[in-house]
């Protein structure tokens, strides 16, 4: 049976001795207002005489603790407190709406503004302590006027409180004594109703009441404060309790979807700032070490607690190589074969679906093979590289997309240290030789001499022409000529390699730069060049092209010239072996010998 149904039979036994003692309650209920009204006074003047009170001592406490201790933070809630206290003309008109005497104002009046002589003498003493003067403040907080003044406070207020409890009794008694005769006579009628009344909602209250109230109270009170860990009381019974706890069970259960909402959203928007402060880096990387670095650093922040590695697709060999890995991922680190990943081949994340069954990456341990995701690196239709994940669940996995932008935003950028890379090596290298080219050589020297000059180390210079190189373009083609300065150019290279850097100066000028190599040891390596080439047997389809030979001018830094010159004697040297005749080496030194 419903609640409802048990009080309506409950106000129907009751209704008529209801009525009857109302009649005599109404007549005694006069004097007990008047009684109520003389308490709930006296209650009121409590309540503001113990806020005069409590303020002024908490404000004297705590003043006199900032004056000890010097703490900003008893500053603060010095001045919290000061701006509470209010003043005394809205203290006292307060007390004048609530009946307070002329008599009963004025003895206030004097005990007010005793406190507002405090607080001024408390502002002094702050101000002492910002000046520095730390011992007239504790003088006057501490001192025995000081005392006296909250002694005298303590007095008015006493006083105050005393003239309230005589007024108060007084009208107390006088009420009293006029309502107990009436009171006498409706008690047994009151009784008679009220002992069944309580019956019948002692039985409602407690036990289909009072208990569940309780219990779903404190349900709500903590779900109100958003704890929705807290479990509902399992009330089934068809009432207004059980539709009570049902709707408590609802809205539980719709505060953890929501809460669970915001901490995804939370998430998600951390996500979201993490990926586009990831990509302003990308945007900033000059090299792929840069890169690399950028993605060790955000890719576990934007997938927390799952281990992975990034790989960059090699030519030459054609495979995947680790380039970066994080959160120590299973597995060895080797490279592997494109062909063994599934993502690199259909050029799309691998697995679709972390829960369907689909097969495994061949470049994966068999134990993470099933809470693994691959996400190739795509940049202009071609796979570049390719981000490995290990130990996704369902619980630490983040959102596929934001895996796919990390993913595209590292494969732009690895695109384009890329382009910039083969830019760099079309702009500073020749094609033909793989030799630096003559763009390269100025800051190069630069630099060389630089450092020579500040360690006081020597500098050589060779210039290398191949004799008679029209000719060969003659008679047998540019394709031959090309395949003669090839050769040569890996005579040069290999000479110089360990102790210097070979340029292609010109058509088929080469020169070598040898730091910290003296006139000797330039000539000793000229010589090797020399040597090299005369050696060479080269044949372009079934003819020979003859014997290649080299004219090489040499110059050394400090013997024989100074900075920029040092080019130029060693072109002087190159001519002056032409002069005589090619197929020789010349050194500037002999020229000055000469």
């Amino acid at each position: 049976m419903r609640i409802a149904t048990i009080t309506n039979w409950a106000y129907g036994a009751t209704v008529c001795l209801t009525i009857a003692s109302g009649i005599v309650m109404l007549m005694a209920s006069n004097a007990d207002n008047v009684e109520r009204k003389a308490v709930e006074q006296r209650q009121v003047f409590d309540q503001l005489t113990e806020d005069v009170e409590t303020d002024a001592w908490a404000l004297s406490d705590l003043a006199r603790l900032y004056v000890v201790n010097k703490d900003p933070d008893v500053l603060t809630e010095y001045r919290q407190k000061e701006t509470s206290l209010k003043t005394i003309e809205h203290r006292l008109a307060k007390l004048k709406d609530n009946g307070a005497t002329g008599e009963e104002l004025a003895l206030l009046h004097e005990g007010l503004q005793v406190i507002d002589e405090l607080q001024d003498e408390q502002q002094t003493a702050l101000a002492s302590i910002a000046r520095g003067e730390e011992t007239r403040a504790v003088q006057l907080l501490y001192g025995k006027p000081y005392e006296q003044e909250l002694d005298r406070v303590q007095n008015q207020i006493d006083h105050f409180r005393q003239l309230l409890d005589r007024r108060a009794h007084a009208a107390v008694e006088e009420a009293t004594n006029t309502s107990r005769t009436l009171r006498t006579l409706s008690e047994v009628m009151v009784g008679a109703t009220a002992l069944l009344f309580l019956f019948v909602l002692g039985f409602i209250l407690k036990r289909r009441v009072l208990r569940p109230v309780v219990r779903l109270s404190d349900v709500v009170h903590r779900l109100a404060s958003q704890d929705y860990a807290v479990e509902p009381p399992n009330f089934n019974q068809i009432d207004e309790i059980g539709d009570m706890a049902q709707a408590i069970r609802i809205f539980r259960e719709n505060g953890l979807v929501r809460q669970r909402l915001e901490k995804e959203r939370d998430a998600d928007w951390a996500i979201r700032e993490l990926l586009a402060r990831m990509t302003q880096r990308l945007q900033g990387c000059e090299s792929f070490t840069d890169v690399i670095n950028v993605a060790q650093l955000f890719a576990p922040n934007i997938a927390p607690g799952i281990a992975g590695r990034l790989y960059i697709l090699d030519h030459d060999p054609w495979q995947m190589r680790c380039a970066a890995q994080w959160l120590s991922p299973q597995g060895e680190d080797s490279p592997f074969h494109p062909d063994d990943c599934w993502a690199v081949r259909r050029g799309q994340s691998h697995p679709p679906s972390n829960e369907a069954p689909d097969i495994a990456c061949y470049h994966l341990p068999e134990s993470c093979s099933g809470q693994s995701l691959c996400v190739p690196l795509i940049a202009q239709g071609e796979a570049i590289g390719l981000l490995s994940f290990q130990g996704i669940t369902s619980e630490t996995a983040p959102s596929r997309a934001y895996l796919e932008l990390m993913a595209e935003a590292l494969g732009l950028a690895l695109a384009n240290q890329r382009l910039r890379d083969a830019l760099l090596e079309k702009a500073l290298y020749d094609p033909l030789t793989g030799l630096r080219n003559r763009h390269h050589l100025d800051d190069t020297l630069r630099t060389q001499m630089s450092q020579a000059m500040r360690n006081d180390e020597p500098v050589s210079c060779l210039m290398i022409d191949i004799d008679y190189f029209k000719n060969i373009n003659d008679r047998f083609g540019h394709e031959a000529g090309d395949q003669v300065i090839k050769s040569v150019a890996t005579i040069v290279q290999r000479a110089v390699h360990n102790s210097g850097l070979a340029f292609r100066y010109g058509g088929e000028e080469f020169l070598a730069l040898l730091s910290g190599a003296n006139e000797e040891e330039a000539h000793r390596c000229a010589t090797e060049i020399y040597n090299g080439v005369h050696e060479l047997s080269l044949r372009y389809g079934l003819s020979e092209i003859g014997p290649v030979d080299v004219s090489i001018g040499i110059a050394s830094y400090p013997e024989h010239a100074q900075g920029d010159n040092l080019l130029r004697a060693a072109d002087v040297a190159l001519y002056r072996a032409k002069e005589l005749g090619r197929s020789r080496i010349v050194s500037f030194g002999m020229l000055e010998a000469g």
